[in-house]
């Protein structure tokens, strides 16, 4: 039997041992993390820029997309990893808040984490690298602004340039002559240029149907109804409409649920069925004396918007009628319309009704057919896209470029300054940083270095893409920025480094400080991370 000191000495050394194993464990959880978000990012790399390729994903139920845009991408992924989601989240970050850069963040994310791995193999405290970013973050946004130019927002040659450069990396980029001055029209014609730093982009209704190409969209300064007429004798095509739109249901009042009636006999059925007659009647007639000759109906759960008896007597009284409209653009056509949503039959008048020139029911190929109203007395506030494409994976892609196109002008009016594309504005960083570097003091000199050579990894991802040779292309335009050349990037058609502003190559400045800024705070927070702790979902604090 061992002596009671030799069992207490092998008890420390397992304690001390315990311990050590438990002081790595930091270390592998931040390399696990760093991995796993790597390997999001390099899923998205290759679709990065004009050359880049696109993604075939297939979803569960067998629907198929096809897109190179990241966001779309990584929300359509299946993603275990945690870490990973972060990168996820990024992405839908970079894409509420710029709509655009949403491939080129991710990317960035998994340059700024390969960086930090290395500077965490040289023994720098992750702390010190997240501070580092975070200081080399601010200075990069500073030099964007230096290397940023005005914008005027009346010139539309201009916008048109950094909306075609949005849509130059999309499938539907042979499109652009159409969907660029599209977008910009777009916004336009739903903001006052002087005053508005936002733009509402619920604004702008964009009906997708099926058939023809997506030449055929055309933008319709007036409100576009995806939905047909209810028919029954009823007009398709209204003159001098005056529109109504509703809340209410013009069908019979139901019972609660645990309610029933029992009718008995025939008199009772026939005296039931008058009141019914009567009470569609009342209602019809009341809305045909407010002058309405255009009626929106809203969608409605609990019971029938409106019944067969109800659309026979709309019919007759030559009433237009048109209903499911959702709940969400109920906002959208009282503005563009001028009408009011009126929730009871009681303030149902005249004053409530929107005028229109013409309101018609217009075929689009197939049985499709939409409503299109013009010739409304505000149309300032709103207008309507119908986009047009040959299969389901064209026209959603071509609706996803459009919405692209139109954040590319949003980001114009929030911050009213513009950049140079093709990895201009990432290498320029680059250059300008390294040489900063050398004021820095200990690691925050390494850290500053290596946060510049990670930017240099957006214009290598372009030229690769490309087919070019990356280090020639990087090392050649790394020389013109150390010249003084800040507006030199990747020019792809051309396959080598030019003045990206003399080849139109243009982009919103918040799109790519935006990128810069929520990359360097998504690595921030995983380097901050060193220990992944779940609980089973029947796990409870007591």
């Amino acid at each position: 039997m061992a002596p009671p000191a030799a069992a207490s000495a092998r008890q420390s050394a397992s304690g001390r041992e315990r311990n050590f194993k438990d002081k790595d464990k930091p270390d592998s959880v931040r390399n696990s993390n760093i991995v796993a978000a790597k390997a999001v990012a390099d899923a998205v790399r290759t679709s990065l820029g004009p050359r880049g390729m696109d993604k075939m994903i297939q979803s569960g139920n067998g629907d198929v997309t096809i897109t190179n845009d990241g966001a779309t991408i990584l929300n359509q992924m299946s993603v275990i990893h945690p870490t990973a989601k972060m990168l996820v989240e990024l992405s839908k970050a970079q894409d509420i808040e710029a709509g655009d850069g949403t491939t080129t963040v991710v990317v960035m994310a998994g340059a700024l984490l390969d960086a930090a791995q290395n500077l965490l193999s040289k023994g720098i405290h992750p702390t010190t690298i997240s501070e580092s970013f975070q200081s080399a973050a601010t200075e990069a946004d500073k030099i964007l602004e230096e290397m940023s130019s005005p914008v005027d927002f009346s010139n539309d040659a201009l916008l048109n340039k950094m909306a075609t450069t949005s849509l130059n990396s999309k499938v539907v980029s042979q499109h652009s002559w159409l969907l660029a001055p599209m977008a910009v029209t777009a916004v336009k014609k739903i903001i006052n240029s002087d005053t508005d730093t936002n733009v509402n982009l619920k604004m702008i209704k964009i009906i997708k149907k099926m058939g023809d190409t997506v030449e055929e969209s055309e933008l319709i300064e007036g409100a576009l109804i995806d939905q047909k007429t209810m028919g029954r004798g009823a007009p398709t095509r209204v003159e001098k409409a005056k529109i109504g739109l509703i809340q209410f249901q013009i069908s019979p009042p139901k019972t609660d649920m645990e309610n029933q009636v029992i009718i008995t006999d025939y008199a009772q059925m026939d005296r039931a069925l008058k009141e019914e007659r009567q009470y569609l009647l009342e209602i019809c007639k009341q809305i045909k004396a407010a002058g309405c000759n255009v009626l929106l109906i809203q969608k409605s759960i609990l019971r029938d918007a409106v019944n067969e008896l109800a659309l026979h007597f709309l019919a007759k009284m030559k009433i237009m009628c048109i209903k499911d409209i959702e709940r969400e653009d109920i906002e959208f056509y009282s503005r563009i319309l001028g009408c009011r949503p009126v929730a009871s039959l009681d303030h149902f008048n005249a004053e409530a009704l929107g005028y229109a020139d013409l309101v018609e029911e217009i075929p689009t190929g197939g049985d499709g057919k939409v409503i299109k109203v013009t010739g409304v007395q505000n149309p300032g506030h709103a207008v309507s896209i119908l986009l047009r494409g040959s299969n389901k994976l064209v026209l959603e892609e071509a609706d996803r470029s459009l919405h692209d196109a139109l954040c590319v002008i949003r980001c114009l009016v929030k911050r009213k300054a513009l950049l140079p594309g093709g990895g201009a504005p990432e290498m320029e960083i680059a250059v300008k940083l390294r040489n900063l570097a050398q004021t820095q003091h200990g690691a925050k000199q390494y850290c500053w270095r290596a946060f510049a050579d990670a930017l240099e990894l957006v214009p290598y991802t372009l030229a690769e893409n490309a087919g070019l040779s990356p280090i020639h292309t990087v090392t050649e335009l790394r020389n013109n920025h150390a010249n003084g050349n800040s507006s030199y990037g990747v020019n792809v058609r051309k396959g080598y480094v030019t003045d990206m502003v003399e080849e139109d190559v243009v982009q919103p400045l918040l799109v790519t400080a935006s990128a810069i800024k929520q990359a360097s705070e998504c690595v921030r927070s995983i380097l901050k991370i060193d220990d992944i702790v779940s609980f089973p979902n029947n796990f409870f604090m007591i």
